[in-house]
């Protein structure tokens, strides 16, 4: 999954000469995938993984495969929106398999800590090789060949993953009825602080881009991933809610150090360190967010409580990487490392807000009834 939209990219702007082609295709495909995925999600928890996922994998293998016919025969400009359109219908394998590890560790936090960290580390180290692998295929070979190769392995993947069925959580009868998770108290501040923390990837992405190339954009991976890794061994946190009140001051924090690295030398060794740096405290922060939502979410509703959280931050991805690019166009690279670290500054006021609006008399901010034990995943 790492590898399609970079190849997508590549395989336009190289056949129509136009990366203003080839982002507002993947625009729409994100835009498409923001309005398809919950759907996708709350299909899954009604009928289970294994039936929902494949179909809904081939119908988006499907779409990338039509992009590539498109791309290869010169097709009007309007198939290639169509064709990777359809794309979203990939189901959210990374909440799928965290349902998993909710139901197998129910009853316990700590390995259910643990798991979760080790998920995240795992998506880091796809989406840091995955664009490495893209270019590196679309250059060597021929341009649609990240696209292609990446389709084989997602179908693949999907395949391999849905004939897990002794981990598959069972269906629970009565999901048809359930209220949607966004009416659960708690979600919509949770969503709200994955927005503004997507948008701190989206528009670090786009500054590194401008600033250094794509290369560097490995070094914040790597340092996510290692911090994941590292987190998942520490004790899970008493007070969860408190814990990402941590993890993002300590973004916001250090999301300061690529700004001040670039406003101070272009030297790309003193920005290198910096973005490994300022990534340390993205795998903790998406670890605990991703906690307090399967707390907040009903067993039977984790997919789609998973997914909406996924939407949250492809939303912000998309966001931030407008603010970034903006800011670049108008005021230059080392001032558009300011947006990143602005929107870590928000994620945190918005989790600061929700924190205090939940909080019970007592200064306990378990006061909401889907936190409680019996309610959540763990």
């Amino acid at each position: 999954m790492g590898m399609l939209g970079v190849s997508a990219i590549i395989m336009i702007a190289g056949s129509r000469g136009s990366y203003a082609l080839a982002g507002a295709v993947t625009a729409t495909g994100l835009a498409a995938t923001a309005v398809v995925a919950p759907f996708t999600a709350r299909l899954v928890d009604r009928f289970g993984q294994a039936r929902v996922a494949v179909p809904a994998t081939a119908l988006a293998v499907l779409g990338s495969l039509a992009l590539v016919l498109c791309v290869r025969h010169d097709a009007p400009a309007w198939t290639l929106f169509a064709a990777y359109a359809a794309t979203a219908t990939t189901p959210n394998t990374g909440g799928m398999s965290r349902a998993r590890w909710a139901h197998l560790h129910r009853g316990d936090p700590a390995a259910l800590h643990t798991a979760n960290s080790f998920e995240q580390a795992a998506d880091e180290l796809c989406f840091m090789l995955g664009p490495v692998l893209a270019a590196t295929l679309c250059g060597a070979l021929f341009p649609e060949a990240g696209t292609v190769v990446g389709a084989v392995l997602l179908m693949t993947g999907v395949l391999i993953f849905a004939a897990q069925r002794a981990t598959e959580p069972p269906v629970t009868l009565g999901t048809r009825t359930v209220a949607s998770p966004l009416r659960t108290p708690g979600v919509p501040a949770l969503l709200a602080v994955f927005l503004a923390t997507g948008a701190v990837f989206g528009a670090l992405e786009v500054v590194s881009i401008a600033h250094a190339g794509g290369a560097i954009l490995a070094l914040q991976a790597a340092g996510s991933c290692a911090a994941g890794l590292v987190y998942g061994s520490l004790r899970p946190a008493r007070d969860v809610r408190r814990r990402l009140l941590l993890c993002l001051a300590a973004m916001t924090a250090l999301m300061s150090l690529p700004l001040l690295a670039a406003a101070g030398s272009a030297s790309l060794p003193v920005l290198a360190p910096c973005l490994l740096l300022a990534g340390a405290a993205t795998a903790p922060t998406m670890v605990t967010g991703m906690t307090l939502v399967q707390r907040a979410t009903r067993p039977e509703q984790l997919n789609e409580g998973m997914t909406l959280s996924v939407t949250a931050l492809l939303g912000g991805i998309a966001a931030g990487a407008a603010a970034g690019g903006w800011l670049v166009e108008h005021a230059g690279t080392a001032t558009g490392y300011a947006a990143p670290m602005s929107a870590a500054a928000l994620a945190l006021a918005v989790a600061v807000a929700a924190t205090a609006t939940t909080a019970s008399p007592h200064g306990s901010p378990e006061a909401s009834p889907a936190a409680r034990p019996g309610r959540g995943a763990s």
